[in-house]
């Protein structure tokens, strides 16, 4: 019913840059918070950033002045812009999004939905 499809993840040097990508689709009725999560390998899942529809935005502090996330209503996508990277920030990046799906004329609860995720490695 939903597909949340991220793009852009990779490897790169400490002090480079990365974006990310998320693009929902399906039988979307409306899109409150998107977001982003990391999970480093024997961490827990951890927020990263997230945006509501109206724009606002919050950080985790590890990437406060270093990540910008955006999205395009219209397009159903958010971006996370990562400069200065760390090693630290190596990890599977996860896109959420608290949406609601319709069927017709059903329109159903809101829910959390994640994509499959994304590797980013940062090199020393």
């Amino acid at each position: 019913q939903v597909q949340l499809v991220e793009s852009g993840g990779g490897l790169v040097q400490a002090g480079g840059s990365l974006r990310l990508s998320c693009a929902a689709s399906g039988s979307i009725f409306s899109i409150n918070a998107m977001g982003w999560y990391r999970q480093a390998p024997g961490k827990q899942r951890e927020l990263v950033a997230a945006i509501t529809s109206g724009g606002s935005t919050n950080y985790a502090d590890s990437v406060k002045g270093r990540f910008t996330i955006s999205r395009d209503n219209a397009k159903n996508t958010v971006y996370l812009q990562m400069n200065s990277l760390k090693p630290e920030d190596t990890a599977v990046y996860y896109c959420n999004a608290d949406l609601r799906l319709y069927s017709g004329s059903t329109y159903y609860p809101r829910g959390d939905y994640w994509g499959q995720g994304t590797q980013v490695t940062v090199s020393s």
